[in-house]
């Protein structure tokens, strides 16, 4: 049976950063890195397993995102391609902030407001009208700077949002679940492959997976029907459980999608998407304890907020 979706409302929700990463945009990215990016090997000894980053050692911070790793919603934001965020109140401001507490700590904010994480969602979105402007794996990846020791990963909003308007569009025809595990299945293939090719960036860095919390019980789409909520729902939770979780066995992966917090109305801003100050200040919290420590618990299988929308 086919799921029916307003497919007008769902094409403008945090996409309207306008088109696709242009030839222009990426020069200004290969001029503005070209000092620090070096070699794709990224030259000197290569650790053969990259640790935290500890005590007063110094951090080159490269955060990968979309409108989050630029603070939307956050009274003050962290601009993309930005190289200090330490007035910011966004979570790639926080982390840099406390760990320059300790330490001395460079950035480059690899921020694309509107991005996927896929080429094939990113396509997709465009044939959709979603104006995506790029995805990770193909217009971020190459932009990791080789002397990188700290990456944290942010990826699935923009995809969940991509997806579900597809299968209110039709997409999936008769059997839009079948349809959406090719669409996981293609998702977790290239969530490795960013991973692969940041490590071939930058061998020294320690990476951080944040998985998504499940979207179809936040606040943006609280006054969308039912059926809406539910594939808004589905989506998010199998990417999570389906592709983002199953990292754990090469990275941390902090747990938003079963941590009660990522829930609470007060963190979101006015969208009902974008966290505000407090709840970027909630992403710097469980990001901070898994870059100090390490590690991260592993992602709950299950939990009582994969089926919130009933």
């Amino acid at each position: 049976m086919r799921m029916n979706m307003k497919v007008s409302g769902w094409a403008n929700h945090s996409s309207r950063v306008g088109a696709r990463l242009h030839p222009g945009l990426a020069l200004v990215m290969a001029i503005g890195l070209a000092a620090c990016s070096g070699s794709s090997s990224g030259g000197g000894t290569t650790p053969t397993s990259p640790t935290p980053p500890t005590g007063t050692t110094a951090v080159a911070y490269t955060p990968i995102g979309a409108s989050d790793a630029a603070g939307v919603g956050a009274s003050v934001p962290c601009l993309p391609l930005a190289n200090s965020c330490s007035q910011s109140t966004s979570y790639v401001g926080l982390v840099q902030r406390r760990l320059a507490e300790t330490r001395t700590v460079s950035l480059v904010n690899l921020a694309l407001p509107g991005g996927v994480l896929s080429p094939d969602i990113d396509r997709l979105g465009d044939e959709l009208g979603r104006s995506i402007p790029g995805n990770f794996l193909t217009q971020l990846a190459p932009f990791v700077p080789p002397s990188t020791t700290l990456v944290t990963i942010f990826a699935g909003g923009n995809d969940t949002n991509t997806l579900a308007l597809a299968i209110g569009a039709g997409r999936g025809g008769a059997d839009p679940s079948a349809w959406l595990t090719q669409q996981v299945q293609g998702f977790a293939r290239d969530y490795g492959l960013l991973i692969d090719a940041i490590r071939a960036r930058a061998p020294g860095a320690f990476i951080v997976v944040l998985n998504t919390p499940n979207f179809g019980a936040l606040p943006y789409v609280a006054g969308r029907p039912l059926a809406e909520r539910r594939i808004v729902q589905d989506v998010a939770v199998r990417l999570t459980r389906e592709a983002i979780n199953p990292l754990a066995g090469r990275v941390p992966v902090v747990d938003l999608m079963c941590d009660a917090r990522s829930y609470q109305p007060s963190i979101y801003s006015a969208d009902g998407f974008h966290p505000n100050d407090q709840g970027y200040a909630f992403i710097a919290e469980v990001l901070l304890q898994a870059i100090t420590t390490g590690s991260a618990p592993a992602p709950a299988a299950s939990c009582g907020f994969m089926t919130l929308v009933g």
